[in-house]
């Protein structure tokens, strides 16, 4: 196991960058998570790791060591791809070992290595069985074992669980951490499931074109949002944003406004608030909008409304037995809303 270390590590194609200026540090044996929308850098970020990209500037040290100029196969780390490449010909067995093999492990070593990880993966009774013989899940399981197989010093997963379906994603993703918990290798997950960062990291990195947006526990990342994209990519349903005006003393949503004290000067913001965050309340509303789109999802309905023009989530109780065309009385929960600068996206409150 080993800490990982980017110091401003910069990656271009022609002239256009992928990754610029890029520094964070992994401290040994925790799980984190790249997030962000396609294109944001975060896969190239995983693949110079790996050594399979070469950084056009800054340092990268695995461990005490700057690998810089070490070649993939010498930096111990191990990769899962989004395909799994997977031998067909071999067995799982021997799918598992071929990496031991490669590096001319004794048998008795790669034959207890095999047997451990296939133990703690629970495919002990697949071992024979050739890659197309098994599902989806039971692949990225064999996939996983040849990488912990080798025992190496990172992790890292490039977006492993986007070719399952919904309910063996969430089964996996359950395992993945689990297994994290057992290992303890540092780990590395490129995704742009923002529920597959939240449930699984110990840190995520929020990325946009290329650049670092923010880095935080999960948590701190939901309730402290420091700009704009990041409030609106970390969340299910997203954050609400609404065109506002604050005068001084209320803020102002298209023809409606209410009362409200910030400590801050009058301006255009973009006002931010979690569907959670949004009641409805016919006794003290803040504003009123009208019901578009009802999911019901069993224990809460989610219902899409139009607020001066702008379309909300907000989530309530199946019990008010909405319908398409209802005035919804909405209330914020006021010490939970944010305003974000309306050019720069920057959070300007709290």
């Amino acid at each position: 196991m080993a800490i990982v270390r980017l110091d401003r590590i910069t990656r271009r194609f022609s002239r256009a960058a992928a990754v610029e200026d890029i520094s964070f540090e992994i401290p040994d044996g925790e799980f984190w998570v790249l997030v962000g929308p396609s294109g944001c850098g975060k896969s190239t970020i995983l693949r110079t790791i790996a050594g399979l990209e070469t950084a056009t500037s800054g340092n990268l040290y695995i461990g005490d060591r700057l690998v810089n100029q070490v070649p993939a196969r010498q930096r111990d780390v191990a990769m899962v791809f989004q395909n799994y490449a997977l031998y067909p010909h071999m067995s799982v067995a021997e799918n598992i070992a071929f990496g031991l093999k490669m590096r001319q492990a004794e048998p008795k070593t790669i034959q207890e290595r095999v047997e451990t990880v296939a133990r703690i993966l629970e495919i002990s009774h697949l071992l024979e069985r050739k890659p197309r013989q098994l599902s989806g899940g039971q692949q990225q399981r064999v996939a996983l074992g040849r990488a912990i197989a080798r025992q190496p010093q990172v992790f890292l997963l490039d977006e492993p669980l986007s070719n399952l379906d919904a309910q063996l994603r969430d089964g996996t993703r359950t395992e993945l951490k689990q297994l994290h918990q057992q290992v303890g290798i540092t780990t590395i997950y490129v995704t742009h499931d923002q529920v597959e960062a939240m449930t699984l990291a110990d840190r995520i990195v929020v990325l946009d074109r290329g650049k670092i947006q923010q880095i935080g526990t999960p948590q701190q990342i939901y309730d402290r949002p420091l700009n704009r994209m990041v409030a609106a990519f970390l969340g299910s349903p997203p954050m609400n944003l609404i065109p506002a005006t604050f005068t001084g003393s209320s803020v102002q949503i298209g023809g409606q406004s209410f009362p409200i004290a910030l400590n801050l000067s009058p301006g255009q913001f973009d006002l931010g608030i979690r569907p959670e965050h949004l009641s409805v309340n016919a006794q003290d509303p803040h504003c009123v909008a009208q019901v578009s789109l009802i999911e019901p999802l069993g224990r809460e309905v989610l219902v899409r409304a139009m607020l001066e023009g702008r379309s909300i989530n907000l989530q309530t109780d199946p019990a008010l037995n909405l319908t398409l065309g209802d005035r919804l009385p909405l209330r914020f929960n006021l010490d939970r809303i944010f305003l974000f600068d309306s050019i720069s996206g920057v959070r300007m409150y709290p």
